[in-house]
């Protein structure tokens, strides 16, 4: 029994945690150490790395108090200055009023009524809505021009320009007077300024549900562990102070806390949470467990292998993240609009201005005003921007949720496009656990020496095939004789010496070089390959001794998986090291379009390569280090998660659960996130194409419609609004097929 021998100096708590690093959702090449606003785009920034957070964040409570104050003031101020359109005892009255009766002297060029407009609308534009204009102000000085440029333009123009005529009327030009009075837009500024924060405040919990994914997956890991000290008692530690080689005991009903391995106990473990599998899996000494899997009936002692970022849930929660801030190609139609956009809009901003300021009706300097701030409000370029994130962030998360990760929103984009999907057959397409179903002797030697011999070399390797050898040979009580001199030869076999004798076991092409003569045995070995057998020659001394048919059985999923990517108008082609007359027999059963057999692990990603000369977008899916650069040569590499870290490092999607209907579920979600994209930045554009030039007016000469500024703000907050909704729509995604 292993106990916990770490001295007190290695305790997680005295190693210093890495520097946190923020990032921004728009901008994921940006990376500062402190948390603040984007530089180029002026969001606020993330942790790169996903912790739990609550459903409301900090920036969400800010923005939500700063709105509800700039509430409170602008409801009176729209009183005093629109009430009495509407009905309202009009205010202005009862203000002339008070300030005879506290004798306050007359204003000769403005009334009391401004100066309470100026005190109401000073708060809202000066606090409640100063981040606008600090981004603004930024973005200025950086040359960084984002949406808040506009804002900061707009809501100041209005505000400074009204608290100019409130303290200097005399100097304010005839052209802004109408019918001899001094305009003022302190509502104006202060509404806007309301309107934006209302956007701001939907904006962002729709954005918190977009990472519901994140925190769902977070949320699974237990907050505590039961560590083991050297004197055998127990304590609760926090997770985080869990190291490696920490003994765990982990008790019914509890969560494993990290991943590592059982060194006493039995119990049976629910991994649905890993495998999607409803049936509890037996663990015994020796086995390998996950964490935030659930113990159900027994008591465990583990031994801490992967803990804090190593272990298996982080890594796919930082897969998820990372993937959420990844760039599709197709935002960089969205980055190229936006680069000029804003200078675009300060450029129309001026000419409108100058049109209504020398061709407008009276006042005209006050219309031309009105139309500039209007078009500044109604152009900020905040929905194009969300328009591809928000889409990939909840896109990525609906996938992890269906165990398919999605590592980069570029994979997300292509999985659209693939028509070629080539899919390894062992472990891909079949269980990836093979039995060994023939034992044939030949020549005077019997199936135990045949099975001895084999095992004896197989012994030395890891291959499923090897491994399925070994465990007949153990089951059979066959004794593994010792192996000196082993060699494994690459896509043919292995040798080696036993007991003085030179040993062979492999395929046919290994025995060609040895000129081992394997004609003997030619018509039975076909019929096992057409039954869907790999065989194994074993040669003694330059003499063919037997050989072994072992089966891997197809995956009871891969056939609806297959009709289900054909129907999707994918090609499947097998590309396999095994056998052409086996490989054959499993791509007839399962009708692919096409097999490539008898290739070597160095060839495959040559294969991948001319399927892409061709034209073809083709997608590999494969689960073994043979399988890794092919994987990563494919447009989209696709690893199972039952399969080699080698293979998963190499891959764009990670299928967690192993089965191949996760594909098709990345094919889907490809085209329903794309399609979502698409809509987004149609109706980005389009709002922008229709709503600018309403705001310069180009509606006016006809039908006398001068787009007010406070109702340009709710345009431009309602179009943001619009495009978060409209990308939350995937997470109701439903997709045929899908992993259970």
């Amino acid at each position: 029994m292993t106990y916990v021998t770490a001295a007190v100096s290695t305790r997680a708590t005295d190693v210093p945690k890495p520097a946190a690093v923020y990032t921004c959702a728009m901008h994921p090449q940006v990376r500062l150490p402190d948390p603040g606003a984007c530089p180029i785009c002026g969001m606020t920034l993330e942790l790169v790395t996903p912790v739990v957070t609550e459903q409301s964040s900090t920036e969400l409570r800010d923005m939500t108090r700063r709105f509800w104050m700039a509430v409170v003031f602008s409801v009176p101020l729209l009183w005093l200055t629109m009430g009495h359109d509407v009905g309202l005892p009009d205010p202005n009255e009862a203000i002339n009023r008070l300030a005879q009766a506290f004798k306050l002297p007359h204003l000769p060029s403005v009334s009391w009524s401004q100066c309470l407009q100026a005190l109401l609308a000073t708060p809202v534009v000066l606090w409640a809505g100063w981040p606008f204009l600090a981004r603004g102000g930024r973005s200025f000085v950086t040359w960084q021009l984002n949406m808040f440029s506009l804002v900061a333009i707009g809501v100041g123009a209005a505000y400074f320009f009204s608290l100019y005529v409130l303290f200097f009327p005399a100097s304010v030009p005839g052209a802004f007077r109408h019918g001899g009075e001094l305009p003022s837009y302190f509502e104006a500024s202060s509404v806007i300024v309301a309107l934006i924060l209302l956007g701001q405040v939907l904006e962002l919990r729709a954005r918190s549900r977009t990472t519901s994914a994140i925190n769902d997956l977070l949320k699974l890991a237990p907050q505590t562990a039961v560590r083991l000290r050297l004197d055998r008692t127990e304590e609760v530690v926090a997770l985080e102070e869990v190291i490696a080689g920490d003994t765990l005991r982990v008790k019914p009903g509890s969560k494993i806390p990290v991943d590592g391995v059982v060194t006493d106990g039995e119990s049976s473990v629910d991994e649905s949470m890993i495998t999607g599998e409803p049936i509890p899996v037996e663990k015994v000494a020796g086995s390998e467990v996950t964490g935030a899997t659930v113990n159900q009936t027994g008591s465990l002692l583990m031994k801490a292998e992967k803990v804090g970022s190593e272990t298996l849930l982080a890594r796919i929660v930082q897969l998820v993240s990372e993937a959420g801030r990844s760039r599709a190609p197709i935002q960089r139609l969205a980055d190229e609009v936006s680069g000029w956009f804003v200078s675009a809009v300060l450029a129309i901003t001026l000419v409108s201005f100058g049109v209504w300021a020398v061709f407008g009706p009276h006042p005209a300097l006050g219309n031309a005003l009105i139309v500039a701030i209007s078009v500044l409000i109604i152009a900020c370029p905040c929905a194009l921007g969300l328009a591809t994130p928000v889409s990939i962030i909840v896109g990525v998360g609906r996938g992890a949720k269906q165990g398919v990760l999605i590592k980069d929103a570029e994979a997300l984009e292509l999985m659209e496009k693939v028509d070629t999907l080539v899919v390894d057959k062992t472990g891909t397409l079949t269980e990836g656990r093979p039995r060994v179903r023939v034992v044939a002797a030949l020549d005077g030697f019997t199936d135990s020496v045949v099975l001895a011999y084999s095992g004896g070399l197989e012994g030395q390797s890891e291959h499923p095939l090897a491994q399925a050898i070994v465990s007949e040979a153990h089951a059979r009580n066959v004794t593994l004789p010792s192996v000196s001199a082993f060699n494994s030869v690459t896509g043919k076999g292995i040798s080696g010496t036993i007991d003085g004798h030179v040993v062979l076991l492999g395929n046919a092409r290994l025995m060609e070089d040895a000129e081992v003569d394997y004609a003997a045995s030619k018509v039975e070995v076909d019929r096992l390959r057409t039954d869907a057998q790999t065989v194994t020659y074993l040669s003694v001394d330059g003499k063919l001794a037997g050989y072994l048919g072992v089966s891997d059985p197809v995956k009871a999923t891969t056939p609806e998986a297959v009709k289900l990517l054909r129907k999707s108008g994918i090609r499947i082609i097998m590309l396999t090291g095994d056998n052409p007359v086996t490989a054959n027999a499993v791509a007839k059963s399962l009708a692919l379009d096409g097999v490539k057999a008898g290739v070597l692990p160095k060839d495959k990603h040559k294969y991948v390569q001319e399927l892409q000369q061709q034209g073809h977008v083709v997608a590999m899916a494969g689960d073994g280090v043979n399988d890794a650069p092919a994987l990563a040569q494919a447009n989209v590499g696709i690893a199972m998660g039952t399969g080699t870290d080698v293979a998963m490092n190499s891959a764009r999607i990670v299928l967690v659960k192993g089965d191949l209907r996760g594909i098709a579920t990345a094919r889907q979600l490809s085209v329903a996130t794309m399609k979502n994209i698409r809509q987004n930045l149609f109706f980005a554009f389009a709002y922008n194409l229709v709503g600018i030039p309403v705001a310069a007016g180009v509606l006016y000469p006809w039908l006398g419609i001068l787009l007010s500024p406070v109702v340009a703000s709710a345009a431009m907050a309602f179009s943001s609004v619009s495009v978060v909704g409209n990308a939350l729509r995937l997470k109701a995604v439903r997709f045929r097929g899908a992993p259970t």
